[in-house]
């Protein structure tokens, strides 16, 4: 019924995006639903163009478009979220940052705080009924489609088939341009091994999650460590409502540890708004009933993840300071990743009935030459972007211990922080905290014994 119009749609990438003009706001497709076929015809236009505004999130790679024009001429690339290909292009001044709640950013497009010229993606090949399903991400592109002027899909054959609530596929009559892409094979990202430290900080939080917890994860070495540590456990009933959904999932799910039955929300499905990780992940979710995508504003809606009891969130962060402010996204000036959907999780988790919200990190970085500091701070250095701020942090979480700070005094939070800093810095840290006002640990009796004991 839709094969004649599909026919009529269908183009070369090249005429594609001549549909471009100069001085527009390109949308591109999330993670692995950016364009790839579309991105390096665009990139071809570099020197005819000027002042095109590409935004994208997350990026596989690196985009042509930044790539093909460093000047910035004729592209000015943007990024609601940075992959390691948009962190490096950052570093060289390729690629600016879009700051934003996650839970609001289909909310900016649907009010029309921002709009688009031209909305470009890869998506699942069109179905019997006329829809292209968005595969692994969800996210906000259907809201980012429905406010574009023109919207063109680059159709992989590889794309995973996702099943969700709404928001999850596009039907023909919405679509105006249609492109046979390359059918990449999505990236799969590498298996990051646990280290020592991560199944320290892993046995501290899976000591804390009960039966019929209902779980979101972040992204790396952690999780994985987390992941096998519930597969191996006793736990039982977990449910799963989580803005990514990651290879930890599946080992929990294929465990028997994930059922999902006690959830308030979607009682049975493992809900969440877009899957990264490797291709047993890609092969699970393509057309599996038990997981359902929705939009990011349905997924991270604060109410949303509270309505669930024992909601438990785990993320990372790359330093925290003796306030307990959380840095998550940038290291001093050099900008890392993004706000994401820490803050949603990490306040609806914490009013989620008996709910714990989780900030994991080690207790020391090593740089290049091989210099080690803490990543317990006095403070934040300069430049350095605060994702969540300290009255909005529960616990946080080192290879040393568990540091709950909510109702606790300024004293009381640099103690129990550097009570899970690395023994070499904590002395430094005491000083510097006396320095700050917010601790008098040396002259109130008892300290010493109550920082080693969180030791």
């Amino acid at each position: 019924m839709y094969r004649g119009e599909y026919r009529r749609k269908c183009v070369d990438a090249a005429t594609a995006v001549k549909q471009i003009k100069s001085g527009d706001w390109v949308d591109y497709g999330h993670f692995l639903c950016s364009p790839v076929t579309l991105d390096d015809a665009l990139a071809n236009r570099a020197g005819e163009l000027e002042g095109v505004n590409v935004r994208g999130v997350g990026y596989a790679g690196l985009p042509k478009v930044a790539v093909a024009d460093p000047s910035g001429r004729s592209f000015n690339y943007n990024s609601f979220h940075f992959s390691g290909g948009e962190r490096y292009l950052h570093d060289r001044g390729g690629c600016s940052y879009i700051p934003v709640l996650y839970h609001e950013a289909n909310r900016v497009y649907d009010e029309g705080d921002m709009t688009a010229d031209v909305f470009m993606a890869q998506a699942a090949p069109m179905d019997e009924s006329g829809f292209f399903n968005l595969g692994i991400a969800n996210s906000f592109q259907y809201s980012q489609i429905r406010n574009a002027s023109t919207v063109i899909l680059e159709v992989n054959k590889k794309m995973p088939v996702c099943y969700g609530g709404y928001g999850e596929a596009v039907h023909i009559s919405e679509v105006d341009y249609v492109v046979q892409g390359a059918n990449p094979g999505l990236v799969s990202l590498p298996r990051i091994e646990s280290s020592d430290v991560d199944r320290a900080i892993a046995r501290h939080v899976v000591d804390r999650i009960e039966d019929g917890s209902c779980l979101q994860l972040g992204i790396g070495s952690l999780p994985n460590a987390i992941g096998r540590m519930i597969a191996d456990s006793e736990l039982k009933d977990l449910g799963v409502h989580t803005e990514m959904l990651v290879d930890a999932y599946v080992d929990m799910y294929r465990a028997g540890r994930i059922s999902n039955r006690e959830k308030a929300n979607n009682p049975g499905k493992m809900v969440y708004t877009f899957a990264l990780g490797s291709e047993k992940l890609y092969e699970f979710i393509h057309r599996n009933p038990a997981c359902a995508s929705y939009p990011v504003g349905y997924v991270n809606d604060l109410h949303r993840i509270a309505a669930n009891d024992r909601v438990v969130s785990i993320n990372n962060a790359v330093e925290v300071d003796l306030y307990g402010q959380v840095c998550s996204e940038s290291s001093g000036f050099r900008h890392i990743s993004g706000t994401g959907g820490q803050f949603d999780f990490a306040y609806g988790s914490y009013h989620s009935k008996g709910g714990k919200a989780f900030i994991c990190l080690a207790s020391t970085k090593t740089d290049r030459t091989g210099c080690v500091t803490s990543r317990i701070r006095p403070f934040v250095d300069h430049g350095t972007i605060v994702t969540l701020p300290r009255a909005a942090v529960q616990y946080v979480v080192t290879e040393y211990g568990v540091a709950s700070l909510k109702g606790k005094s300024t004293w009381q939070r640099a103690e129990a922080l550097i009570g899970i800093a690395h023994p070499e810095f904590r002395e430094g840290l005491m000083q510097e905290a006396e320095k700050m006002n917010i601790w008098r640990g040396k002259r109130r009796a008892g300290a010493g014994v109550a920082l080693s004991l969180a030791g």
